[in-house]
C-alpha cells in the first residue's frame, strides 16, 4: 500500500463504508478510486460503467481492459440518449448525470450497496461542472474530491500502483464537442468519434474536435500546432476527416482548452 496520508485518508474513508459502487468510466480518476477502493474493501465494491451513444467505443474498451486487470465485480448500463438533452441545453451536464446515477443507484441497490462513487477530484471544482449539483442532490459521495486530492496527485499515486491509466489524458463525454442548443445528432458523434481516433492514432495524445454540423474545428496541444505547417500532413488530414462527413477543416490556434465549448456560458452568452 502506499504510504502517503492522504491516500491513507483514502483507504479509511472507504473501509468505513464497508461496500461501495464506483461509477466507473475507464479514465484516470474512476480507475484510481476503483483500484483504492479495491485495496480498502476487496470483493465488496463493485464498478458500475454507462454505455451510451455518446461514450466512445475506445473508452468501453479501456474499461473491459482496466476490469480484466483489476479482477473487479463489474455491471454495464446501457442507457440512451434521454428527450431532456436532445437540445444540448447548457445545463445538459446536471440532466444526464442525475439520470444515469439515478440508474446507477438503482443497480447498485440491487447488489445490496447503498454508497454510490464517483472520481470527481478537486480540481473539477475549478471549471463550469453543473453535473456536480446533481451528485450532491443524489447524495453520491465524491471522496477524491472531499479529501482535496487533485489531479497530479492521482496520476502520481496510480503511476505507483501500476495503473495504465496513470498519463491518459483527460476525457469528456463527446455530448462536450457540439454547441449548446443545438439538436444533438447520433451521426454528429461518430463523426466526431472517428475524427479524434484518427487524430490520436497519427500521434496527438489530447486531441478535441469540436463538431459544427458541416464544419470540424481541430484542438492539440499548442505545442503540437506546428505539425499543420507541413502540406502533405494537412492534406492527409483534411482528407481523412472529410471522408467522415466534414465539409470545412479548421484548426484552432488557442490549441487544446478542456471545456472549451463552455466559453458561452463564462462570457455570459
Amino acid at each position: 500500500m502506499i504510504n502517503d496520508n492522504k491516500y491513507l485518508k483514502l483507504v479509511n474513508y472507504m473501509k468505513d463504508l464497508g461496500k461501495a459502487a464506483v461509477a466507473f468510466s475507464g479514465g484516470v480518476d474512476s480507475t484510481f478510486l476503483l483500484k483504492a477502493a479495491q485495496e480498502a474493501i476487496g470483493d465488496k465494491v463493485i464498478g458500475i460503467t454507462v454505455k451510451s451513444p455518446y461514450i466512445p467505443e475506445s473508452e468501453i474498451k479501456d474499461v473491459n481492459a482496466i476490469i480484466d486487470k483489476l479482477g473487479v465485480k463489474h455491471f454495464s448500463l446501457e442507457l440512451p440518449i434521454i428527450d431532456e438533452i436532445k437540445y444540448n441545453p447548457k445545463d445538459r451536464c446536471y440532466i444526464c448525470k442525475k439520470n444515469i446515477f439515478k440508474e446507477i443507484i438503482k443497480l447498485a441497490k440491487t447488489n445490496g450497496i447503498h454508497h454510490v462513487l464517483d472520481g470527481t477530484n478537486v480540481d473539477d471544482t475549478k471549471d463550469y461542472r453543473p453535473g456536480m449539483r446533481a451528485l450532491e442532490e443524489l447524495n453520491v459521495k465524491s471522496p477524491l474530491k472531499e479529501l482535496n486530492i487533485t489531479k497530479e496527485e492521482i496520476r502520481k499515486f496510480s503511476k505507483e500502483l501500476n495503473l495504465p491509466t496513470w498519463n491518459k489524458p483527460s476525457y469528456a463525454c463527446l455530448l462536450s464537442r457540439l454547441p449548446y442548443d443545438t439538436k444533438i445528432n447520433i451521426n454528429e458523434l461518430k463523426k466526431v468519434e472517428k475524427s479524434e481516433d484518427y487524430l490520436h492514432s497519427i500521434g496527438f495524445k489530447e486531441a478535441r474536435v469540436r463538431s459544427y454540423n458541416d464544419m470540424a474545428r481541430i484542438e492539440v496541444n499548442k505545442k503540437d500546432i506546428s505539425k499543420f505547417l507541413n502540406e502533405d500532413f494537412i492534406e492527409d488530414v483534411v482528407s481523412n476527416l472529410k471522408s467522415y462527413g466534414y465539409r470545412y477543416i479548421a484548426l484552432d490556434l488557442e490549441g487544446y482548452r478542456m471545456g472549451s465549448m463552455n466559453a458561452v456560458i463564462k462570457d455570459g452568452n
